[in-house]
């Protein structure tokens, strides 16, 4: 069942229009926001607020500019599950501070962000913006079940695309892994952060077969399993590389036609293919789960209307005197009164 810790449960290519439903993979942003303004922007008592005021300004300028209707913030509630360490133990290990028995470990996050963390909880409470994760699964399996949740809602009362070009679910998150999302059909799109969230990716079909050579997100997460991703630990095949796993899935349409090639001796692949492909057969076993989201985690109903205003005006104040976050919150307040 959902945690109790998620607020809202209960048990550069700018597209024309937002979307109804707005997913924010939050920590991808926080980190995004930590990183991208100084740390001299401080509390009265010293300590570093440039997470916090960062990610406010992004709700901000994302709520402005895109109007969605729904809005949560999805959490990490377990940033390394065990269920992919135990496929793939080599999954996000170099990230690991401290190893700690009966769990997959701390993650190494900097000091001065760790601080910060809580303070973006009670604001986000304050605000009145849902925050919902998921004991054992990652934000972006929250995200992963949220959008198709979304989805089914949408084909079960028979809503088709909007004529508007308006998204039925934008994802906004600064990690290429949710691009395996993408689904134009059912009006699914990411929104990739460059300079900032007034510069963004909008990231349809289109972009991901211009930019990866790939057709849509099914076929971005079979590309990632095979191309493997050093930032998460993921070891992919050795000597397949983002362009020939383009290609042999242009060739063979999925990862499991590859594979069966592989098995049948199919002339399509060159013999270094075929033998790097069965070398790597392990691998392939297991790291579809480790690299797709999944769309079933344990998430409860969910309150994700955009608020007018703040859930706790009074707590709202409080923060925003303690932490120096007059200006960011104000943004955030006059985005939601639209």
């Amino acid at each position: 069942m959902t945690q109790s810790t998620d607020d809202g449960a209960r048990s550069g290519n700018l597209g024309p229009t937002g979307g109804e439903l707005m997913l924010l993979d939050t920590a991808s942003l926080y980190f995004r926001a930590f990183f991208g303004v100084p740390d001299s922007i401080r509390a009265p008592d010293g300590t570093p607020v440039n997470a916090v005021r960062g990610l406010l300004d992004m709700i901000a300028t994302l709520v402005a500019d895109r109007r969605p209707t729904r809005l949560v913030a999805c959490w990490d509630v377990d940033w390394r599950p065990a269920f992919r360490v135990e496929a793939i133990p080599s999954y996000k290990e170099h990230r690991v501070a401290e190893k700690v028995p009966g769990s997959t470990g701390v993650e190494e996050v900097p000091e001065k962000l760790v601080a910060q963390v809580p303070v973006i909880v009670d604001v986000l409470a304050a605000l009145g913006i849902t925050r919902v994760g998921a004991a054992g699964y990652e934000a972006d399996d929250v995200i992963g079940t949220l959008t198709a949740r979304e989805v089914a809602r949408r084909a079960a009362a028979g809503q088709g695309p909007d004529p508007s070009g308006r998204a039925a679910v934008e994802v906004v998150t600064g990690d290429r892994d949710l691009f395996q999302l993408v689904d134009d059909a059912a009006g699914v799109r990411v929104l990739y952060p460059t300079k900032g969230v007034k510069n963004l990716d909008v990231v349809d079909q289109a972009r991901l077969a211009e930019r990866y050579g790939v057709p849509s997100g099914a076929a971005y997460a079979d590309m990632a399993v095979l191309r493997g991703d050093p930032s998460d630990g993921l070891p992919g095949v050795p000597g397949i590389g983002e362009k020939t796993a383009a290609a042999l899935l242009a060739r063979y349409g999925s990862l499991a036609r590859v594979l069966a090639a592989r098995d049948e001796g199919d002339p399509g692949l060159t013999a270094t293919q075929r033998r790097r492909l069965t070398e790597a057969a392990g691998y392939l076993e297991v790291a579809p789960l480790v690299v797709r989201v999944a769309r079933d985690a344990p998430v409860g109903e969910v309150r994700d209307a955009l608020p007018a205003g703040p859930a706790d005006p009074d707590a709202l104040a409080d923060l925003a005197e303690r932490w120096n976050l007059g200006s960011s919150v104000q943004r955030v307040l006059d985005a939601l009164r639209g």
